[in-house]
């Protein structure tokens, strides 16, 4: 007989998970409008309220380059202030338990960071990423992997020294939209590479819809042979061909208990136009179309997961209506389907039934809850 039994299938699927929200960073930086910084504060505050313990606020690189987080620092001044620490008091928040991660692709923002913590509003993480195919990791960053990798080994301690952890992003663990194909292992030895300088933990990422599952299960089952500690390993996968959420489910099957997601499956690469004006970004999009970017949805991702029975630690019904915002917000119709379909309800949906059930039933004289005729066996005789 076959084992039923999911969680003896796979073992090291866990019974509870963590999902981490980038919305206000890697969701708005592809837009190509300015989102208000009375929004972002609006989607940080509520995504908190809704379960967030782990949220991206925003990117401290060149405001020149990427202007859609020219208002960095007020958004850490705000999340950092005694209103806003107050409110999740008021809702039984340990305002302790969140950690605000900002985004620190060059040793500048790194910097500019550590200045904030000195004045008491800066992040509680920061991250750094390095790409395994280097034709995309100098599109990122500007600066070949041996060099980069000499400047994060300075920023790590700067950052440990200053009292903020430090993620290391790999990427183009499974293809680059550059260079193409690429090998697995050069992704774990990235991974050991960025512990060995003192990273806390690792995002392994997805950042163009490149993995399949098969090659995602192989990978962390890689990944925790290696580094056996699901703490020190975050999942973030981005959606272009609608496989996405097979890959979530064989993260999960491998053991991997971190992922990270955007209201709406928002994101991709920093815009490289900014409302009327263009701007640098970094280069080129290399998509054929921009629209259909973007990572896994939060939305879908999380009802996929609370529908497996697997803890995490959010109000699914919030999440969803802030998914509904968050379509106004943008101004376009985005790629949840939950927050249209909504859950799964296992009272149903009665409101859809169709009058007379009831009395039919008597009518031929049938038991309630009757299924099959009286006259048949109990059991099914196969021929």
């Amino acid at each position: 007989m076959a084992e039923y039994d999911y969680w003896k299938i796979f073992p090291k699927m866990p019974k509870k998970v963590n999902i981490g929200d980038t919305t206000i960073r890697d969701g708005f930086q592809h837009e190509e409008k300015f989102i208000s910084t009375a929004a972002k504060i609006f989607y940080l505050e509520e995504l908190v309220f809704a379960g967030c313990r782990n949220i991206e606020v925003t990117n401290f690189g060149n405001p020149y380059l990427m202007p859609q987080f020219r208002d960095a620092e007020e958004l850490f001044v705000h999340i950092r202030g005694d209103r806003f620490k107050k409110l999740c008091e008021k809702k039984g928040i340990n305002y302790d338990d969140i950690c605000f991660t900002a985004i620190t692709i060059r040793e500048a923002a790194v910097d500019r960071a550590i200045q904030l913590k000195e004045k008491g509003i800066g992040p509680d993480r920061l991250l750094m990423m390095v790409s395994t195919e280097e034709e995309h990791h100098f599109a990122n960053s500007g600066t070949t992997l041996p060099d980069y990798w000499t400047e994060a080994e300075r920023c790590i301690k700067k950052c440990n020294d200053a009292g903020m952890k430090m993620c290391g992003t790999v990427s183009t663990i499974w293809g680059s939209p550059i260079g193409g194909a690429t090998d697995m292992t050069d992704a774990v030895e990235f991974s050991k590479r960025f512990l060995e300088i003192g990273a806390h933990d690792i995002e392994h990422a997805d950042h163009d819809g490149s993995a399949s599952a098969q090659d995602v299960y192989r990978y962390f089952s890689m990944i925790l042979d290696e580094m056996p500690d699901p703490e020190l390993h975050l999942a973030h996968f981005h959606e272009t061909k609608r496989v996405a959420s097979a890959s979530v489910l064989a993260a999960l099957q491998a053991g991997i208990t971190n992922f990270e997601a955007t209201l709406g499956g928002l994101g991709g690469q920093p815009a490289n136009f900014l409302d009327d004006c263009p701007t640098k970004g970094t280069g080129e999009y290399y998509y054929e179309d921009p629209r259909y970017v973007g990572l896994i949805t939060l939305e879908d991702t999380l009802v996929q997961i609370d529908e497996m029975g697997i803890e995490h630690g959010y109000d699914v019904d919030r999440v969803l209506w802030l998914g509904k915002q968050m379509e106004k917000t943008i101004g376009r119709r985005l790629r949840s389907e939950a927050i249209i379909n909504g859950r799964t309800l296992k009272e149903g949906h009665m409101q859809f039934a169709r009058p007379g059930l009831k009395k039919r039933k008597e009518k031929f004289n049938e038991k309630p809850g009757q299924k099959i005729p009286d006259h048949w066996s109990p059991k099914p005789v196969l021929p």
